[in-house]
């Protein structure tokens, strides 16, 4: 979520607080504020547990980046450069799996392949299509229309009933 949605979602927070301070019970709160009743009911515990800070932003949510400011920009000048130029020569898709790869070799930082996305998505930078390069190269083998089961089973069993 962007700091702007943070913001926004803290002030609807804060109205919450109000109301509940003139003892506005949480479904009118939620009919006012037009939230779920489930969120009115969450936001009137904790403030009666610690006040308005309570419902206060506590910031960004997920774990930190544990590359730092200097080797994101690294990293984005070795994205620029290629995969080819970092061993991979069948195609110049940068997969999310390589992304991790590449962290790893250049940084000695471990990133499993969806802590590669979530920080290529982060960082603005979109990946050339990890999944639909994927999703490609397999339309492409089973023909143009992706995986279709027209027979029973899996294809290694239609292949070994069909004699091939």
């Amino acid at each position: 979520m962007t700091a702007a949605g943070r913001r926004r979602r803290e002030s609807v927070r804060m109205q919450a607080a109000e109301l509940f301070e003139q003892r506005i019970k949480p479904p009118e709160v939620a009919r006012r504020l037009r939230v779920s009743l489930k969120s009115a009911y969450q936001w009137h515990q904790l403030w009666r547990d610690g006040g308005r800070e309570a419902l206060a932003s506590r910031g960004p949510g997920g774990s930190r980046c544990r590359l730092s400011p200097r080797c994101l920009e690294k990293l984005a000048g070795y994205l620029e450069q290629g995969p080819a130029a970092h061993g991979w020569v069948e195609d110049q898709v940068w997969a999310a799996a390589r992304v991790a790869t590449l962290i790893g070799r250049k940084f000695h930082v471990s990133y499993s392949v969806s802590g590669a996305t979530r920080l290529m998505h982060r960082s603005s930078r979109s990946l050339s299509g990890p999944l639909r390069g994927c999703c490609r190269a397999a339309s492409h083998r089973n023909g143009a229309g992706g995986r279709r089961h027209t027979g029973s089973g899996s294809p290694a069993r239609r292949r070994v009933a069909e004699g091939i």
